[in-house]
């Protein structure tokens, strides 16, 4: 354990973090840039002694499960907290389950892309991230309960389901997906919610647990996909995916082309939004 340099890493990490990013009251003004050490104990439970005795390089190792706190209250990255392991002589094991908190920057690159439907997509495809377009375009996000915003259940599962890709691109994104996520539950064996989740598709899928049992883990891209809207109809767009490897997320960045009827259509969806209207049989 390398107790100067953890008490400094920790230090750091909570000089970054605002009140208001961890929705604390920014309170009385405050003299240093960051979360107080106190703030820091009360989101990780345990006690502001300790925490501060850690920062002074004065503390015992901490367990795993003040480490996987700490984790969570200072919103490292899993490159981070593997650092934080090392520096406590505490070598991590796998993470335990898939990143959902999106950081601040895609957030802001979401807002700053109008013309272009862009969602962010956890490890196992949960959309945990869009903007307005995306919305207009797929479905309401907003109105979906968490496990609802799943494009794997969309993509193997029955019931209500948005249409949103064309079905040849369906089934090319459903083998894309099963594989990607067999390689998710082999980054997070020890994740309740990736189990849950194979579990759930293989029970009811045909298709997934054929898929499944091939042990596939790669894929190629795919560039074009045909989105169908609601109102609109088929809409063939270039897609994009960037990886976000330290929180184990894509962007997925959906574009038409310059004064094509695609980028026609997609203002035309911008304009509907997400109001539901009803269309005459």
């Amino acid at each position: 354990m390398d107790r100067q340099e953890l008490a400094a890493f920790l230090r750091s990490r909570r000089e970054r973090i605002s009140s208001a990013d961890v929705g604390l009251p920014a309170g009385r003004r405050r003299r240093t840039p960051g979360l107080r050490r106190e703030e820091v104990a009360q989101l990780a439970y345990i006690s502001t002694e300790y925490y501060t005795r850690l920062e002074q390089g004065r503390a015992p190792r901490p367990s795993r499960e003040v480490l996987a706190a700490l984790t969570r209250a200072l919103r490292l990255s899993d490159a981070e907290r593997v650092h934080l392991h090392h520096l406590a002589g505490a070598p991590p094991g796998p993470p335990p389950g898939p990143c959902r908190e999106v950081h601040r920057n895609i957030l802001d690159l979401l807002d700053r892309l109008p013309q272009a439907a862009v969602t962010v997509l956890s490890a196992t495809y949960e959309v945990i991230a869009w903007n307005d377009l995306a919305a207009a375009l797929m479905t309401d996000f907003s109105a979906l309960a968490p496990r609802d915003r799943n494009l794997v259940r969309y993509a193997f599962l029955d019931g209500p389901r948005p249409p949103v890709l064309a079905e040849a691109d369906r089934a090319a994104f459903a083998h894309e997906a099963a594989r990607r996520l067999r390689a998710a539950a082999a980054r997070y064996p020890d994740s309740p919610e990736v189990a849950e989740l194979v579990s759930e598709l293989q029970e009811g899928s045909a298709e997934f647990a054929r898929l499944w049992a091939s042990h596939d883990v790669s894929s190629g891209p795919s560039l074009r996909k045909t989105l169908h809207h609601r109102l609109v109809g088929p809409i063939t767009l270039n897609c994009t995916v960037l990886d976000i490897s330290d929180r184990d997320q894509q962007v997925v960045i959906y574009t038409a082309d310059p004064g094509s009827p695609a980028e026609e259509a997609l203002r035309l969806v911008s304009v509907i939004g997400t109001q539901h209207m009803n269309v005459p049989g």
